[in-house]
C-alpha cells in the first residue's frame, strides 16, 4: 500500500532555507523564514518567558495530562488579551491547540461539522498554509480580492464586490492584523463594513490573529477582531502565541468559538474538546502554561508588554529606514508603502524573476511573490536590501 504514495510538493520557504544554507557567500540575507529575529539575527527567549519558566520549574509537581481543552488559565488569559470585553465570557468556548496552525485546522474541522457544504473564502493572497490545509481536507474555497499589486495596498472595493457572492453558512477567513503575506491591513471602518456584509449574507467570520502586538500595539491590533465578534452573532478566532511570546517551538495556540447564545456555549465547548480528542487528545501544555502565568501576573505581564513593544518599534524603525533608503535610491515614493504596512511581512510587488535576480546577484533571499520578513533585517542589512531592490527595479 505505502508504495502507492506519491511525492508531495516541497514547501517553498523550507526550500529557500536550504538554498540559503548552501550559499557560500558571507554577505547574504535571509528574509524568507517567518520568525522574529533581533539585530544579531537571533530569535530571543523573552524575559517574561524565562522568568515564568523558572517559576514553573520551582513549583510544578506533575507532568500529568491537562484537560482536553488545556489549562483554563491559558484560555481565560487569551480570551481577555484578544477579545477584551467585546463579548461576554460566557459566550466564548475555547480550547488550546498545537500552535496557531492547530487552531486553524480545528476551526476548519468545526465548520465542516456544523455545515458539511461549507465554502471557506480566503483573501488573495493569504498565508499559503490556509489554502494547503483546506485543500488537504477537501473543503471548497473561494478567493476574494484583497491586495492590489500596483498600489501595494488593500483593494477594498474589490473585496466588497467579491463578498457579494457569499451565501448563508459560508465562512470568511480574515487576518486580524499584520496580514501575511502582504503587511497591508484593513482599517477599523473597513472591518465594520465587512461585518455588515457578513451579517447581511448570513456568513460567519473566522479570524486568524497570529501577530497581535507586532503592528500598532496590543489593543490597536485587536480592535478589528473585537468589533467583528461583537457585531456578528457567531464567529471563530484562531490565535497564536508563537510570535508575540516568542515560543515558536512550544506550539501554543487557542481556538475560540463565540456563540450567539450563552446557553449554547457548553455544546460548542464539548465539540472543541471532542475535536482535540480525535486529533491529538491533550494539547501541549508547557508554552500555554507559561503564557497563562504571564497574563495572570501583573509584573510578568508588564515586562512582556514592554519587551513586545520594543520588538514592534524596532520593526517599525526598520520599515521607515528601508522606505527612506529606497526613496533616496529611486528618487520616488514608490516604496513608501513599506513604512505604512505593519507586522513582520510586506510584499514588494516585484516579479518572481526580479526576486530570483536579487538572490543570484545580491544574496537576498525572499519568497518568489516578493514577500520579505522585516524582522530578518537590521540597520546594516537594510541598505543591502534597498540597493538590491533598486537594481532589479530598473531592469
Amino acid at each position: 500500500m505505502l508504495k502507492e504514495l506519491q511525492p508531495q510538493p516541497k514547501d517553498k520557504i523550507l526550500m529557500l532555507m536550504e538554498m540559503f544554507k548552501a550559499d557560500p557567500r558571507e554577505q547574504k540575507v535571509d528574509l524568507g523564514v517567518g520568525v522574529y529575529k533581533d539585530a544579531n539575527g537571533v530569535t530571543p527567549v523573552m524575559r517574561a518567558i524565562k522568568a515564568a519558566e523558572k517559576q514553573l520549574w520551582e513549583t510544578e509537581t506533575t507532568k500529568s495530562y491537562t484537560g482536553l481543552a488545556g489549562d483554563p488559565a491559558f484560555a481565560a488569559g487569551m480570551r481577555e488579551l484578544v477579545l477584551g470585553d467585546a463579548v461576554p465570557a460566557d459566550r466564548v468556548a475555547a480550547a488550546a491547540t498545537p500552535g496557531g496552525t492547530g487552531a486553524v485546522r480545528q476551526a476548519f474541522d468545526l465548520v465542516r461539522m456544523a455545515n458539511p457544504d461549507v465554502t471557506v473564502w480566503v483573501s488573495a493572497p493569504t498565508w499559503p498554509n490556509h489554502v494547503s490545509i483546506l485543500k488537504h481536507m477537501g473543503i471548497p474555497t473561494r478567493e476574494y480580492r484583497y491586495f492590489d499589486d500596483e498600489t501595494c495596498a488593500v483593494d477594498f472595493d474589490g473585496m466588497v464586490a467579491d463578498l457579494d457572492g457569499l451565501k448563508a453558512g459560508d465562512v470568511v477567513l480574515l487576518h486580524g492584523c499584520c496580514h501575511n503575506p502582504t503587511g497591508a491591513n484593513l482599517t477599523l471602518p473597513e472591518f465594520k463594513k465587512v461585518a455588515e456584509i457578513l451579517n447581511a449574507k448570513g456568513a460567519i467570520p473566522m479570524i486568524d490573529i497570529a501577530y497581535q502586538g507586532f503592528g500598532d500595539g496590543l489593543e490597536a491590533d485587536a480592535a478589528g477582531v473585537r468589533h467583528v465578534v461583537s457585531a456578528c452573532p457567531e464567529s471563530l478566532v484562531a490565535a497564536s502565541c508563537s510570535k508575540n511570546f516568542g515560543i515558536y517551538r512550544e506550539r501554543a495556540g487557542v481556538l475560540m468559538a463565540i456563540q450567539e447564545d450563552a446557553a449554547k456555549t457548553a455544546v460548542a465547548q464539548g465539540t472543541l474538546n471532542h475535536l482535540n480528542r480525535q486529533n491529538f487528545s491533550f494539547p501541549p501544555d508547557h508554552g500555554a502554561r507559561l503564557v497563562g502565568m504571564i497574563l495572570a501576573d501583573d509584573a510578568l505581564k508588564a515586562d512582556w508588554m514592554a519587551e513586545l513593544e520594543e520588538m514592534r518599534l524596532g520593526m517599525l524603525k526598520l520599515r521607515e529606514q528601508l522606505a527612506e533608503e529606497l526613496r533616496k535610491l529611486t528618487g520616488s515614493d514608490r516604496f513608501g508603502f513599506i513604512a505604512q504596512h505593519r507586522g513582520m511581512f510586506s510584499r514588494l510587488g516585484l516579479t518572481p524573476e526580479q526576486v530570483e535576480k536579487m538572490r543570484e546577484d545580491h544574496g537576498i533571499y525572499m519568497v518568489g511573490d516578493s514577500r520579505f520578513n522585516v524582522a530578518g533585517l537590521n540597520e546594516k542589512t537594510v541598505p543591502l536590501l534597498a540597493k538590491a531592490i533598486a537594481a532589479v527595479d530598473k531592469v
